[in-house]
């Protein structure tokens, strides 16, 4: 069967997240969306746990349901060690087939760190040594390093990461199931390592409120069954991983490199010339994903290796409605025509991806079917976000990514 599958997110005990974020509005946003596979996120979360015992229902088969949605145990931790003489901030997502595993990974996780503190919990422990207890514990566990070139946290971050994945997981490296592009990385920037190729790569929404779920996914024809799943994405198998949903890049709170307090965003070249130094206050930028791919990457943006999954960049549709109409995404006009064409055209999905145009045209402003036609052609500009402060997105002409890789 296809299915769309969302698998990080957050709850409403994670920090910084929407107190919407239960089982009913996560369910009720993923049906809109058109996502039949949950990740549940914060498994760690003694309350959120409860919860999540209480009314999901087992299916059987590594997987659970709540409102004719299907959901699988996951959660990120925040690993921050010294490791190699440096400290170290990496974000890791945890994927359990069972109830039961995951009182074990928290009870384990617990000797690191407040697991009740925050849905995501900040442990002082080493990714690698991590990853190879959560596998003691249940073979059938599974680790994602989460949104790998983020500045701050994560496995490649400009500020705290590595430069490899070896020094990072050591002998568990090849056991990693894949790797989260993030929203400021795409596939297609990901390829420019060679050392990555090996991965499969897989995207998210790392949601903190209902209306972000699915912003990134990923799409499969396969059997709704969790060691299904988990198999397909280790092989990374076209013909069952049909695809990726994918931010445009630019739009990602990192892409370039600047700062926020500055208001200073510069592309990779501009930094280097100012040898990485903010031109205002003096102090270091804070280098996005696009630089810090470049000086990793030992290829050119373009090439594809052979039988890698294939992607789409969308918009979500409250954005080309909010841009179309010229209202704020969270306004109600822009609400009350999104519901109309959910309610008349599909899943979000359906209407972005497959609806006709002509189909969309009958029931959408003429501009909103427009934007839609533009996004699925790529024709769209994004100022690039940096810094912590996201992108915006205009569809007007074509996206300008390849242009800032050959300025490098």
């Amino acid at each position: 069967m296809k299915f769309f599958a969302d698998f990080h997110i957050h709850s409403k005990y994670s920090r910084a997240t929407s107190k919407n974020m239960d089982l009913k509005s996560i369910s009720e946003m993923a049906g809109l969306k058109g996502i039949k596979l949950m990740g549940t996120g914060d498994f760690t979360h003694p309350v959120w746990f409860a919860e999540l015992k209480e009314n999901l229902k087992p299916v059987g088969n590594g997987l659970f349901k709540f409102n004719n949605v299907n959901f699988i145990l996951t959660c990120e931790v925040s690993n921050i060690y010294v490791k190699n003489g440096k400290l170290r901030k990496v974000h890791n997502i945890i994927i359990s087939p069972g109830l039961d595993t995951v009182l074990a990974i928290t009870d384990y996780l617990s000797r690191y760190g407040k697991v009740e503190s925050d849905g995501r919990p900040i442990l002082s422990l080493d990714s690698g040594e991590m990853f190879e207890k959560i596998v003691e514990i249940d073979e059938r566990n599974h680790l994602i390093p989460a949104h790998i070139w983020t500045p701050w946290f994560s496995l490649f971050g400009s500020k705290s990461g590595f430069d490899s994945i070896e020094e990072c997981y050591g002998k568990c490296s090849n056991s990693i199931l894949a790797l989260e592009t993030g929203l400021s990385s795409d596939p297609e920037m990901n390829w420019m390592l060679s050392k990555l190729d090996r991965f499969t790569l897989v995207s998210n929404s790392d949601a903190h409120s209902p209306a972000n779920i699915g912003r990134e996914a990923n799409c499969f024809d396969c059997e709704m069954d969790y060691d299904t799943i988990i198999d397909v994405i280790r092989k990374g198998e076209l013909a069952k991983f049909l695809f990726t949903i994918e931010f445009f890049p630019e739009e990602g709170k990192y892409h370039f490199d600047g700062h926020r307090n500055c208001n200073i965003s510069l592309h990779p070249t501009e930094s280097k010339s100012k040898k990485n130094i903010c031109p205002r206050c003096g102090r270091p930028l804070t280098i996005g994903v696009l630089h810090r791919i470049m000086e990793l990457s030992d290829r050119d943006f373009g090439f594809r290796p052979d039988g890698k999954i294939p992607f789409r960049k969308l918009v979500p549709l409250r954005e080309i409605i909010a841009t179309t109409l010229g209202y704020g995404k969270e306004t109600k006009t822009v609400m009350r025509k999104y519901q109309e064409i959910i309610s008349r055209l599909g899943t979000e999905f359906d209407i972005l991806l497959d609806v006709p145009y002509e189909d969309i045209k009958k029931v959408a402003d003429g501009d909103i079917a427009d934007g839609i036609l533009k996004v699925r052609k790529g024709e769209v500009t994004v100022k690039p976000g940096y810094d912590g402060i996201y992108g915006k997105v205009s569809i007007l002409e074509n996206s300008n990514l390849k242009e800032q890789l050959e300025l490098f």
